[in-house]
């Protein structure tokens, strides 16, 4: 036999080196898991990296080092006045103030010596450090950023505001107890230790079943597939607007963050508007849902979530609406649907959603390579990214609100916080599938493809300028997962009629703005396709300020690009064409955990 012959029967070689190459990159996924495991699912590499960086420029800048130097010094001579002036008068005014949203020392009894000392002596040393983390020559952004955060955190666990000794109104409660507030608090811990231990959720949410108190709009589960239920709520009304509604929620929590309480559902808040609503409802993913991709959401979420409202109410266009990552989700679906000529939106929304990532918030901390590398390779080893994994970051993010307030208030004042429907919602967490997830944090977060016009469908650009339906848009003014002005940045990405809303609140309870809520406001502006696009902050200068819920406005909205009539409202599915009726709402999928 000729040599090339015998070679043919040879296994082809760049086979062999990938197979080759998988496992050994099966060894480094297999040992970052465990790792990640140890570390709550944070990157020790990563930290070090910003340590590193950090800390060589900081060496190689003398200036630097004099300006901390002559900072402390400063700082000091500001404590000394006032600890001079407070012994003199005991109400003598702070030498600093707490930064806004730090609630830790706003009690009267803290403007009091020895308290008052104990706390500028902490707000002082906070703003030094920021200042040693902050402003060193050379630094990566990302890195300093990353560091200011971990001190920050270390900080905090050594403000007196958690200590029970240096805390005047944990002092006070064991005065008027006492002591009682201790053994109070001694059993609270371990009744959520135990909580904690056996997987179960925090006390109280069991006050708040879900088809019952919560998740309650009467409706019908009219479409399952393996990814979705399609929920559709009965009317309230005689006449329904002609166009439905569609919500796309995000497939990190339970959808019924759109249907809390009756008093605060947006659901309900749309029905009794007049509309046809309809919600997806995501299964909660297993392992065996390891493979699923960002494109089986597109396709298996909202193209057959849409599919199936067309059958129920032929021949009308339909208002999509998606939260969070299902708004981001909805925009790639609408931008290719605008690709390929599919013309059945009649508008888009998009609440607290992002479409550019380029300053993605306080999360980017927790998101970089090394940190996504971490991400994927537990990922990888369980099948899906549960709700332990991700829990240690989102806390970490707001500590002093999520975890040292509620050790003070709970453990050591030995009072219970009241659960809400909200608190007990985010307590119901759900999985994220590997494949999808790694998906999406490396095409949206790292690489910012669908701003860059590189996110790709079926081998087409979702390019959000090619969407031509009106777009409507919230944001929140404390959002921390996606904030305004990075939501705002969808003003640079499209080419079509723009209301953009900024309402007081973060990204929960901003979005869950129920009308008759007290201290509600918002700011509202129109951006014409052919208008000037404008900066965020001068956006938020010039945009007309309402009180009050945005939901008014949004329902307006939607009126003013719907037909004028009224109809009758549709039959619950389509039973000739295979959307029939399962089951009542709230369905089976958000019952998984």
């Amino acid at each position: 036999m000729p040599p090339f012959r015998q070679a043919a029967h040879l296994p082809p070689v760049p086979r062999t080196e990938e197979l080759g190459s998988e496992a050994f990159r099966a060894i480094d996924r297999m040992r970052e898991a465990i790792a990640g495991q140890l570390s709550a699912g944070l990157s020790p590499a990563a930290f070090a990296l910003a340590l590193i960086d950090w800390s060589i420029h900081l060496a190689s800048a003398p200036g630097k080092r004099f300006e901390l130097i002559d900072k402390a010094n400063r700082k000091a001579v500001r404590l000394l006045c006032h600890l001079a002036a407070a012994a003199v008068d005991p109400d003598a005014p702070p030498c600093i103030e707490a930064l806004p949203g730090d609630y830790r020392f706003s009690d009267a009894r803290w403007k009091k010596p020895p308290f008052s000392i104990w706390a500028q002596a902490f707000l002082l040393q906070q703003q030094w450090w920021h200042n040693v983390t902050n402003e060193v020559p050379g630094v990566t952004p990302h890195h300093e950023d990353v560091l200011s955060f971990a001190a920050r955190q270390v900080l905090d666990v050594f403000s007196p505001s958690n200590m029970p000794l240096t805390n005047p109104e944990v002092l006070e409660r064991t005065m008027r107890s006492g002591g009682m507030n201790f053994l109070d608090g001694w059993r609270n811990w371990v009744e959520d230790a135990g909580r904690l231990a056996a997987g179960q959720p925090p006390v109280g949410t069991e006050d708040f079943v879900v088809g019952r108190d919560v998740a309650a709009t009467p409706g019908t589960v009219i479409y399952r597939n393996h990814l979705i239920e399609l929920i559709q709520y009965a009317p309230a009304t005689e006449g329904v607007a002609a166009e439905p509604v569609l919500l796309v929620p995000a497939w990190i929590m339970k959808y019924y963050i759109l249907d809390l309480s009756p008093h605060n559902s947006l659901v309900r808040h749309l029905v009794e508007k007049g509309h046809t609503v309809f919600c997806i409802s995501w299964r909660n993913p297993t392992a065996a849902d390891r493979d699923l991709t960002m494109d089986d959401y597109r396709r298996l979420g909202v193209m057959a979530a849409l599919d199936a409202v067309n059958a129920v109410v032929p021949g009308r266009k339909v208002h999509a609406a998606g939260y969070c990552l299902g708004g981001t989700l909805l925009a790639i679906a609408a931008a290719d649907m605008a690709h390929r000529g599919d013309d059945r939106l009649a508008s888009l929304t998009l609440l607290a959603a992002q479409t550019d990532f380029t300053e993605p918030g306080q999360l980017a901390l927790f998101i970089d390579h090394s940190q996504v590398h971490v991400l994927e390779s537990m990922m990888w080893n369980r099948g899906y990214l549960s709700a332990d994994q991700m829990a240690g970051a989102f806390q970490l993010l707001r500590s002093n609100d999520l975890v040292w307030s509620r050790i003070v208030h709970e453990h050591m004042m030995g009072e219970r916080t009241p659960m809400i429907d909200l608190m007990a919602w985010n307590a119901d967490s759900t999985r994220m599938p590997y494949r999808m997830h790694a998906e999406y944090l490396k095409r949206l977060y790292l690489g910012n493809e669908l701003a860059a016009g590189r996110f790709m469908v079926e081998g087409r650009p979702a390019a959000i300028q090619n969407i031509r339906v009106p777009i409507f848009v919230v944001g929140t003014e404390r959002d921390h997962v996606a904030p305004w002005r990075s939501v705002y940045k969808i003003h640079y990405l499209s080419n079509t009629d723009l209301t953009f809303v900024l309402t007081s609140g973060g990204h929960n309870a901003g979005i869950v703005s129920e009308p008759g809520r007290p201290r509600r406001r918002y700011r509202i502006a129109v951006r014409a396709a052919d208008g000037l696009c404008v900066g965020a902050d001068e956006w938020a200068e010039t945009a007309e300020a309402r009180p009050g819920s945005w939901w008014e406005a949004w329902t307006g909205w939607l009126a003013a690009h719907s037909a004028p009539e009224r109809v009758d409202a549709p039959a619950m599915g389509a039973r000739r064409k295979g959307y029939k009726p399962l089951a009542d709402a709230p369905g089976a999928y958000v019952l998984q955990r």
